[in-house]
């Protein structure tokens, strides 16, 4: 999947480098809930396992630099206390730190759903964000999830304790 600007695409054990220099930038991880990665070797394990389901989990690749800058799938709801449906899935994504406020998620998100449209019969998606972490939501909704009123406390994420999290649904079908 791709638009002018970025590649979605499987992750690759070639990727573990870049991986690691993104996701062991703490400012990343604590937004959507997961540690800094403590080494290439780390990252290489996440690429093998979380990162190995190439039907939902992609690296955002940057065109300009032919390199992941980011992560967009979906899946399982995961060990978080969002109220989802039977059977909707959770979306989630990250995107290095030089790369925010450029509208890359937003795109890569876009790119995501009309992929899900076009191959799948899901009829909704759940996702939240940490409320400290509104420009997370805001991607959400310029993707036309809305917040469905609820909040969450999520003791189990990294630095999740006592952290609110902002429910937002989509319906798709």
């Amino acid at each position: 999947m791709e638009t002018n600007r970025i590649i979605l695409r499987p992750w690759r054990d070639s990727d573990a480098e870049t991986l690691y220099k993104w996701a062991s930038d703490p400012d990343v991880g604590s937004r959507a809930g997961w540690a800094p990665h403590q080494s290439v070797e780390e990252s290489l394990e996440i690429i093998r396992t979380v990162f190995n389901d190439a039907l939902h989990t992609w690296a955002i690749v940057l065109k300009e630099i032919d390199e992941p800058i980011g992560a967009m799938g979906y899946g399982p709801s995961c060990e978080c206390d969002l109220p989802a449906r039977e059977g909707e899935p959770l979306i989630g994504y990250w995107v290095a730190k030089p790369y925010w406020n450029k509208g890359i998620c937003t795109e890569a998100l876009r790119l995501m759903l009309d992929h899900i449209r076009e191959t799948t019969d899901i009829k909704s998606l759940i996702s939240g964000h940490f409320v400290d972490n509104p420009a997370s939501g805001r991607v959400m909704e310029k993707c036309g999830f809305v917040p469905t009123g609820e909040t969450c406390i999520d003791a189990n994420q990294y630095q999740g304790a006592n952290r609110p999290i902002r429910v937002l649904r989509l319906e798709i079908r």
